[in-house]
């Protein structure tokens, strides 16, 4: 493609997200699209910091978007809560301009909203790239029957994401059939997973889970497909029923990029019979 991105890894990239990101990263080199990470990056504040402290939770994410103006490229984001710190954080920059000139000052740059902030799947689900996608589909995942999971972060709020179809997106479902794999309309793709009360709450998040994971086998699927790291390893550690995979875990394997089952081996509930 000749595209060339700024890439913000996050913290998770390095550790519970591994397969994840190197899932994601060989299925962008194979489609031949660019990424630079960041010279400089922090933590986006996960799901804590904005319980201390709003000012710090905006100002760890207004951190990194200065750091992606002074290299004044889109900025692509794989982990989706990452995504959504970064996307509330631009909102903010756009329509604040007390809290603009506040972080400009603090932080010594320039905010000209030029650069864009996108997750993984506002990348790769791009309508003029389906057909580079289709030609690098070496073996079509005829016959698997998948359920796509958005989750949360990704789609909402929808004045901060930009997504018009918030409540029944498609995008991922798209790349699934074009990878030959039979995709199941389902109730549950953004329903919460409850993941962030995973630590206060876990009776109320397998509930959760339960209900999501009970709806994609009422469906008839074979395994879930997400692009949520927190959603993957909460609904992966809280069931048996299912397999849940990355998107771009699914499109290695279409692509039959080498030595991708060593991503299968992380999951709790291994997908290796699905292929």
């Amino acid at each position: 493609m000749g595209e060339t991105y700024s890439y913000y890894p996050g913290c998770t990239s390095h550790s519970t997200a591994v397969e994840y990101i190197e899932a994601s990263l060989a299925v962008i080199d194979a489609l031949g699209i660019g990424l630079n990470e960041l010279p400089d990056w922090c933590c986006c504040g996960a799901a804590s910091a904005h319980n201390l402290s709003t000012s710090l939770a905006l100002g760890l994410s207004a951190f990194n978007l200065a750091e992606a103006h002074k290299v004044g490229v889109d900025l692509v984001i794989p982990c989706a809560g990452c995504y959504g710190n970064l996307a509330q954080a631009d909102y903010v920059m756009r329509h604040d301009e007390k809290e603009r000139q506040r972080f400009e000052k603090e932080l010594d740059f320039k905010y000209d909203g030029q650069v864009k902030m996108l997750s993984l799947v506002d990348l790769l689900a791009r309508e003029e790239l389906r057909p580079a996608i289709r030609e690098r589909v070496k073996k079509p995942l005829t016959g698997l029957k998948v359920v796509c999971y958005y989750g949360c972060a990704i789609v909402r709020p929808a004045a901060i994401t930009g997504v018009d179809d918030s409540e029944n997106p498609q995008r991922i479902d798209k790349m699934m059939a074009d990878l030959g794999a039979e995709v199941i309309d389902w109730s549950c793709k953004v329903d919460c997973c409850g993941a962030d009360l995973g630590l206060t709450d876990a009776e109320k998040t397998t509930k959760l889970v339960n209900k999501i994971v009970d709806y994609a086998v009422a469906a008839g699927a074979d395994c879930l497909v997400t692009s949520c790291a927190l959603c993957e390893a909460n609904i992966d550690i809280r069931q048996q029923r299912l397999p849940i995979l990355f998107f771009t875990e699914m499109m290695a394997e279409a692509f039959q990029i080498g030595n991708r089952q060593r991503w299968w081996k992380k999951h709790f509930n291994n997908p290796a019979n699905l292929f």
